[in-house]
Formats: C-alpha cells, structure tokens, sequence
C-alpha cells in the first residue's frame, strides 16, 4: 500500500468532513448575508452591480474567517489516531463535536440577525465591549428577546442538519497516516497566516453606500477585527502632521476672547477664562438621557419628528433650547467623556475606559474648586463601562443603584432603575447637599430607554417593550422630575441641563450619518436663563464651557470646548466619530480621517444623512488633523492629568513693571 503522502484519496476521506464543514459555514453565511440585505430594504440601491459586490467580497470575507474557524475541526481530523477516529465510541463523539459545531454557526447566524436589527451593523466594536459584560447582556438578551424559544429552535435545526448529513460525517479512514495528515495542516497554517497579513477589515470598505460594505463583510471576522483594533495608535494609523505645527495650531484653534493662555509654552493650552459678571453658585444637574435622538423632539428635525416627547416639545420653549448639537460618537462611553473631560474623541475605545484615565482635568474639578458638592449619579451599576472608577478618579462621588433602597424602586431591569427612581435619588442628594450649604452640580446618566424599553406600569398610554414607548416613559420622567423639584427650596437656584449621550440608532447610507448624531440641548433655569432658541451649530464638548460660562465663572481651563456665547459667529465645528472614523464639521463641509486612508471631505446632508463627495479644503483638513492627533497625543503621554499639564506648562513670564 502506498504512504498517504502519496494517496490523496486517503486523505480527502479523512478530512471529508472538513469540505462538509465550509458548505454549513458558507452557505450560514450567505443566508444571513441575504436576510440582512431584504431587511435594509430600500436602504440598498437596487443595481446589480452594488449586489454582485457585497456576495462577491462577502464570500471572499466567509472564505477566510472560514480558515480561522475551521481549526478545532481541523485539529481533531489531524491528531485523532486511525484507530479512535473509526471505532464505534469515536464516531459518536466525533458526531457529538460536529453537533456543537454547526450549533455555533447557526447561533453566531442568529445572533448577528438580532445584533443588525439593533444596531444595523456587523458585529464591531460595541459586540466587544457587550462580551467583557456578561451579566448585563445576557440579562439584557433573556429580557429583550424569546430567547429560550429561539434557542430551541436553533437546536432543532442543529438536529436536522446533523441528520441528513450522517453519511457525509460517518468517519472513514483507510490507511491515513500521521505525516500526511501533518501536511494538510501544514498547508492550512501557510494559508492561515498569508490572509492574517494580507487581508484586513477595512478592505471591503469601497462603496459609498456604508450597508454594502457592511454585508459585504463577515461579523465573525469583524468581532475579532474590531477586539484587535480597539484601541488605536493615532501617530501609526491616521494623517498627521508635526507635532509643534499641530499644537501651534491647537492654540489658534482654541483661543476665545475671554480667555489667555497661562503660558507661552506652544504645547500647553492650559487657558484662564475671565468673566465679565458676578459668579452665579446655582445648583447644576447635567442630565445625560440615553439615546434621545433629535428626531424625537420638536425643533431639531421636523421632517422626522415623531410626536413621542410632548413634555420636552414645551419645555423648549421655556428654555434655551439648542438646535444644532451633535453628539461626539454612538456610545454612552463618549457622551459621558464629552461631557466631563470636554475633549474630541480617540480613535479605539473611550477614555472612559482605557487605562490611565484617573486625575484628568474635569468639569467636577472646576465645580469643586467653587466648593460644590459634585457627583455622578447612575441608575445600574456603574461597575458597567468603567463608569464609576473613571468618575470616582476625576473628581465626582460616583451613586449608583447600590445606595438605591428597595422601597424606593418601582421598576427595575437588567440596566438599572426606572428613570423616575433615579430623579428620586438625585433630589434626595441635593437635599443632602442643601442642608450642608453647599451647592451641587450632579451629572446625572438614565437608562430607561435602552432595550428592553420596561418602565412602570400606568405612567404612559404605550405597551412594554418598545423604544418609541420608553421614549414617552423618559418624556414623561423628566416632566415629573421638573415638577417634584419645583416643590424644592433649591429648585429656583438650579439650572438643568438636559441633553443626550447619544442618538438611538447610529447605521446610515454612509460611514458617519450626521442625523444619526443630532441630540438635542435644554437648559432651562426659570429665575435665571431667559428663553431661546440658538441655531448655531455646537459639539457635545461645548455644553461644559457654555454651561460654566452661564455661570459667570472665571476659571482655568484644560478643554477643547468653547463657550458658544463667547465665539466669534463663523468659527462653530463639532465632531463625530466611530470607533475608527473620525468627523469634523464646519461650514456644511464634513472632514474625515479614516485608518490608513488619505483625508476624505463631504458635503453632508443633515437631514437625511447621505453625503456627496467634496473638494478637499486643506484649512479644514490641518484642522481636523490638529483636534484629533493633538488630542490622542496629550491622553496617550498622559499630559490630560493635572500632573502632566502642570509638567508640560512652562513657567508664566513675569508681569511687566
């Protein structure tokens, strides 16, 4: 008998299962691939060509990931003896692996059809930060979705699928040997790692339309893609320019009229902004509303106003209410950095929970240096997302659900308590505050309408379990909240700040749709901010600086924000960003930095969110440059610390006699 080496029948015989292995994978895939495409709908040009892409590429992506998830299987057929590999007890076994095998293709298929329909994407970045939080997301999953029924189901298919494939996987081995079987790994490995160098996430990534490009990919390689890239180099991945052009730029750029530099120091934009009244110690309560979108209130979007939010459609007109806020990226995580640390956002992960992040010039440090009670308080549990350490680390007493009592909850659900409990904590703490004669500056986080959308019962006319009622819940909780504060001793001396970290839905015809970042602004203070409605365009970095600036406070200041009211009319930017996309608009021109790719410019359309390709403006683009590398370089050299800022700070010269 020849050596298997030399019988490559022998060896297709072993590793026959393999080839059944791929035809499960492939075909999974193209399914989910086809469902997802039916269910974008007309988001989707229908031409032929955008269609003949996203199969094309997308088998080209399976294919690979196939080469990835292939190996357990590939393993067993390889190491198994002949002997084990055919007996009676090794068929079953080896049948009981194929069973856990096509059980995981099929579930990681369904999975990623629930994952789509929340966030119209593959897998990415958010799929790996939800795996570090088990407990929240499977609670959130057996809460949100029939999952015990479904994965019964999905069972049932396995069965199915393992029994009309029985002869195909009845394991036959006629003389394979160990040597050749080593050679049909090694084989694989070559391949393995060919595609590891040559292939990456982003090269699908060549229409304009960002829902072919992401079916054109494959969530499972996708997941891994995004665990591997979350967090960024910026000086390695994105356009730069030298560091001393882009922190003399830097200090062009942030530089107001009420503010002076504090040294001449050209990497150090360490400011003293003076004001031109008498301070005002007023109560601040900073309430960051989980995806309240501008498409839910009044005044932000009328094409799209959805009639959910009557309660914040009034109070609009008792408030300075904001149109042209956007928010800095498409997680709670970047709201919350925004709004404390006033700051673009890095590429990769948040700051809120990367490493380093204690001891960074916040918005609490300039409250406390006032003599302010300041916290951030939290419906959950704030060990989720980092929250807690990170504010507990920058100047705020972090509260959370565990100083909540019982008796005090009405509802509850996997994210935390019913946004009317949590208003119940925040004034139980100001009441605390106020009997010690402090003032109290709260930032202040909801969570109700956040899936699964449950809320007391009675409070709104809308069935459980659906975003559009959660958002009446939230309407509703924030009118409560203002009418039990009015009955407070500190309610005249408040301002509230209610804004959103971020929009309920992120996926749009392009990479960065700017409706998908528009979220409203109310502050709303009645003995002391006089109704408005300003239409300048504002980041989700300015609220801390306009806010201190309604104060009349005179403070030193470490953030890229401005005080709109301070701003020379023309120089308005914001940003937006995804995990690796960095935006930056100004003058209706949107500016984007992308890993590995030159600099793009679109003119976006803010209403719908699509955008047609721009000349590129190099003012904007050494802009846009000098907002993210500079910022990405200060966190990184860890110069965003009191500590670092007050190294880097060259000596104030003199005053002049």
């Amino acid at each position: 008998m020849r050596s298997d080496s030399l019988a490559p029948g022998v060896l297709r015989q072993r590793f026959r299962p393999l080839l059944w292995f791929g035809i499960l994978f492939v075909g999974v895939a193209f399914l989910v691939r086809l469902i997802l495409l039916i269910k974008t709908g007309h988001d989707i040009p229908r031409e032929p060509g955008k269609w003949l892409y996203l199969f094309a590429v997308g088998l080209g992506y399976d294919l690979v990931t196939f080469l990835y998830f292939a190996w357990p299987m590939l393993l067993v057929l390889w190491l198994l003896p002949r002997r084990a590999y055919v007996s009676t007890w090794g068929r079953r076994i080896f049948l009981g692996f194929c069973f856990v095998l096509a059980f995981a293709v099929l579930y990681l298929g369904a999975a990623e059809l629930v994952f789509w329909g929340e966030f119209s994407a593959r897998f990415n970045f958010i799929a790996v930060d939800y795996l570090v939080y088990t407990h929240e997301v499977v609670g959130n999953i057996q809460e949100s979705y029939p999952i015990v029924t479904w994965s019964l189901l999905l069972l049932l298919a396995t069965v199915l699928v393992i029994f009309f494939s029985r002869r195909t996987l009845r394991t036959r081995d006629e003389g394979s040997r160990f040597l050749g079987r080593t050679a049909v790994v090694g084989v694989w490995l070559v391949l393995t790692v060919a595609v590891s160098f040559a292939v990456d996430g982003s090269m699908k990534d060549r229409s304009a339309n960002n829902y072919v490009n992401e079916l054109a990919g494959n969530g499972i390689y996708q997941f891994f893609a995004a665990f591997r890239n979350n967090e960024l180099d910026y000086a390695k991945y994105y356009p730069t320019i030298p560091d001393d052009q882009a922190f003399s730029n830097l200090r062009k750029l942030v530089k107001t009229p009420n503010a002076t530099f504090t040294s001449n120091d050209p990497n150090d934009i360490t400011r003293t902004i003076a004001a031109d009244g008498p301070e005002k110690k007023l109560n601040v309560v900073l309430i960051s509303v989980e995806s309240l979108s501008g498409d839910y209130v009044e005044g932000l979007n009328v094409s799209k106003h959805m009639g959910l939010t009557p309660n914040l459609d009034a109070l609009a007109a008792k408030s300075l209410f904001f149109t042209q806020l956007y928010a800095n990226g498409t997680r709670t995580v970047r709201g919350l950095e925004a709004l404390s640390l006033s700051v673009p956002p890095t590429p990769g992960e948040s700051i809120v929970k990367r490493p380093g992040n204690e001891n960074l010039n916040s918005l609490a440090d300039v409250f406390n240096a006032k003599g302010y009670t300041s916290e951030f308080v939290y419906g959950g549990y704030g060990y989720f997302d980092n929250m807690n350490h990170f504010f507990a680390s920058n100047g705020y007493t972090a509260v959370d659900r565990n100083v909540i009592d019982n008796k005090d909850i009405h509802t509850e659900n996997v994210w935390g308590v019913a946004d009317e409990d949590l208003f119940t904590l925040v004034m139980k703490r100001m009441d605390e505050s106020y009997a010690k004669g402090k003032p109290y500056f709260g930032h202040v986080m909801t969570t109700s309408n956040h899936r699964p959308y449950t809320f007391p019962e009675g409070r709104v006319n809308a069935k459980q379990g659906a975003r559009n009622s959660a958002v009446r819940y939230t309407d509703w909780a924030l009118a409560d909240f203002l009418k039990r504060a009015s009955t407070k001793p500190w309610f005249d001396d408040t301002i509230f700040v209610i804004t959103a970290d971020h929009c309920a839905a992120s996926a749009g015809k392009t990479s960065l749709p700017v409706d998908k970042y528009h979220i409203p602004l109310f502050i709303y203070s009645p003995k002391h901010i006089a109704p408005g409605r300003v239409d300048r365009l504002m980041s989700q970095i300015d609220i801390p600086p306009t806010v201190l600036g309604l104060l009349n406070f005179s403070y030193t200041s470490h953030f890229y924000g401005y005080d709109l009211f301070k701003l020379e009319p023309g120089r308005e930017r914001t940003f937006m960003s995804t995990y690796q996309e960095l935006g930056y608009m100004r003058g209706g021109l949107l500016t984007s930095l992308i890993p590995r790719e030159p600099v793009k410019e679109m003119t976006p359309d803010l209403v719908s969110g699509d955008a047609t390709v721009a000349k590129a403006d190099p003012v904007d683009a050494k802009d846009a440059i000098t907002y993210y590398q500079t910022a990405a370089y200060l966190f990184t050299h860890g110069l965003m610390t009191k500590k670092g800022a007050a190294a880097t700070a060259a000596p104030t010269p003199p005053a002049a006699p």
